[in-house]
């Protein structure tokens, strides 16, 4: 079960904001559904190699600031 919830509307700034903090990440590779957080979850872990602790942690940081353009 994932720790976070993201609404489509949300993953659209936070996406921008990965791509930023890890510019080798593509579009394709963080296409993500509304509900399939876990899902999200597991693939940035692999494409940025690290841990679940840290990946959640920076998903929740790019949602409360969500209208900061830095993560």
């Amino acid at each position: 079960m994932a720790e976070i919830s993201i609404s489509s509307k949300d993953w659209e700034r936070v996406k921008i904001k990965l791509q930023r903090k890890y510019n080798r990440l593509t579009d394709a590779q963080l296409q993500y559904t509304e509900g399939q957080e876990e899902e999200l979850i597991q693939r940035v872990m692999q494409l940025v190699n690290r841990d679940r602790e840290y990946v959640v942690f920076t998903l929740k940081k790019a949602l409360v600031n969500i209208d900061n353009n830095r993560l």
